[in-house]
């Protein structure tokens, strides 16, 4: 759908370009625009590539597996009838935390896989689902890399500033998804479909 608005959004600027007669302007902003995408990709490129191995080197070190041993029982309460799904949902969680969102995302299609064989109605999201889907979507993240990654390409004089107010922010945000979940839970228990 998205790939049909940003087409429909070009075509209007090259259609308003060439009916003001700017058109050869309209077409070096293309090409601008697409260098400068590249150049965005590049520069990121190598800091997601340093956050995602620093997070298979923790995977390989038992790093990740002992966090996960050791966030059974807290996740347990959000998570009562996960059974094997614990085990990807904190090794979700922790990519989240510590920054690397794309790292994450096996996890939670894994995780999600789980949480649908243990589903008492196979049609309908069960509540573990829909908790492990808010609480991703809310993700505690103490080091966000992909946005000092972004700081950094565009020459941020101060790149690590937004650590703390995305910590804070994104703590309030992941406690306030588990309360209203556990909340809606409880108010509209699952049913059939």
């Amino acid at each position: 759908m998205m790939s049909y608005v940003f087409a429909l959004m070009i075509a209007v600027g090259i259609a308003y370009g060439a009916i003001n007669g700017n058109i050869a302007a309209v077409m070096d902003a293309l090409t601008e625009g697409a260098c400068q995408a590249v150049t965005l990709c590049i520069s990121l490129a190598g800091a997601y590539m340093l956050w995602l191995g620093l997070m298979n080197t923790a995977k390989r070190a038992g790093l990740i597996d002992g966090l996960a041993r050791r966030m059974a029982k807290p996740l347990g309460f959000l998570f009562p009838d996960a059974g094997e799904a614990l085990a990807p949902i904190t090794l979700n969680l922790a990519a989240n935390f510590f920054g690397a969102g794309s790292a994450a995302t096996p996890f939670g299609i894994e995780a999600m896989r789980e949480l649908s064989k243990s589903a008492r109605y196979k049609a309908t999201a069960s509540d573990a689902m829909c908790m492990f889907l808010a609480l991703n979507a809310s993700s505690v993240e103490i080091l966000p890399a992909g946005v000092i990654a972004l700081r950094s390409a565009f020459g941020s004089s101060d790149v690590y500033s937004i650590v703390l107010p995305t910590f804070i922010a994104s703590l309030i945000s992941f406690v306030s998804a588990a309360v209203l979940c556990r909340l809606f839970c409880r108010i509209m228990p699952e049913k059939p479909r």
